[in-house]
């Protein structure tokens, strides 16, 4: 598939088929993760894939989900901040959510082109769950992710508004592109 293609199919599934996944193709697509930039090379993400249906019944209670408890597998993802902290300091505040989302999204993109479905579930009790997986304190839980095969039609995209609601040129409110004699484009 390609990146166009998993782009525009990746949708939040939240009823799953009985049948389960290969756990190594949930691997392929955590492994996928390593490719991302992060701040001093440092690697932060962690997972954690649960297949065992106690705890998978847990997370969906603490999380306020029943449907989670569908899957076959869930993936909790973890970030370690305590490397990316102690080089960075202060602004590891700002790089750790940046790094995780870039994670998620190469995740995401890598369960979709492998025909498996999941949904990004950020509401959840941390400390409970945190419990349950026996996180250390420190490390942040940025998502969980229970991950399927798709037993439901998936519904189109809500669009996101037109490109040029979202986008300005060379300075804020700016939003016609102008050429090097300063007349916007649509001026000739």
């Amino acid at each position: 598939m390609d990146l166009d293609k998993a782009i525009n199919n990746r949708r939040s599934i939240r009823n799953y088929k009985p049948r389960k996944p290969d756990w190594r193709d949930i691997l392929e697509c955590i492994d996928a993760t390593r490719q991302v930039p992060m701040a001093g090379n440092i690697f932060s993400p962690q997972f954690i894939i649960i297949n065992d249906e106690k705890i998978i019944k847990k997370i969906a209670e603490y999380s306020f989900q029943d449907f989670i408890a569908q899957a076959k597998y869930v993936v909790v993802f973890v970030t370690k901040t305590e490397k990316t902290t102690l080089n960075f300091k202060e602004r590891a505040k700002k790089y750790l959510p940046q790094q995780a989302g870039a994670a998620i999204q190469t995740f995401l993109l890598k369960l979709t082109e492998m025909g498996l479905s999941t949904c990004w579930i950020g509401h959840f009790e941390d400390r409970e769950i945190k419990k349950i997986l026996k996180i250390p304190e420190e490390n942040e839980i940025e998502a969980i992710f229970p991950i399927g095969y798709s037993n439901e039609k998936p519904k189109p995209k809500i669009p996101k508004g037109d490109l040029y609601t979202l986008l300005y040129f060379n300075k804020w409110g700016e939003e016609r592109m102008k050429d090097i004699t300063g007349k916007t484009r649509l001026e000739g």
